[in-house]
């Protein structure tokens, strides 16, 4: 199982990131995909979850209307879309299937 995410960075507050997670070694399709976080010196945070088929979605309540998660079955990606991001989103994130994690992508916000 591999999951590898990409697309972190340095924002100012109010910026706009997307989040990459490419999926291989397992049926991609058939599993919920989640995205957590990490703050520094922090625990680890759900943040956000998709399930097999985009049937639904869920979101932890600081990132509701900000973030959107997607993902595309025939690449076996999952993303998170984050918008209007603040200093508090500053963290680490990991997608999981529910079993693994990736090694995580930083986020930084700050101005």
């Amino acid at each position: 199982v591999q999951l590898r995410e990409s697309g972190g960075g340095a924002v100012q507050p109010g910026g706009s990131l997307t989040l990459s997670c490419a999926a291989s070694g397992f049926q991609f399709h058939i599993y919920d995909m989640s995205w957590v976080r990490q703050p520094p010196g922090k625990g680890l945070e759900w943040v956000s979850e998709i399930t097999a088929w985009s049937f639904a979605k869920r979101y932890t309540d600081s990132v509701k209307g900000r973030f959107n998660i997607s993902r595309d079955n025939d690449k076996n990606t999952v993303y998170l879309q984050m918008n209007n991001l603040q200093p508090e989103d500053t963290a680490v994130y990991f997608c999981s299937n529910g079993h693994d994690r990736g090694r995580g992508v930083e986020v930084t916000v700050s101005s």
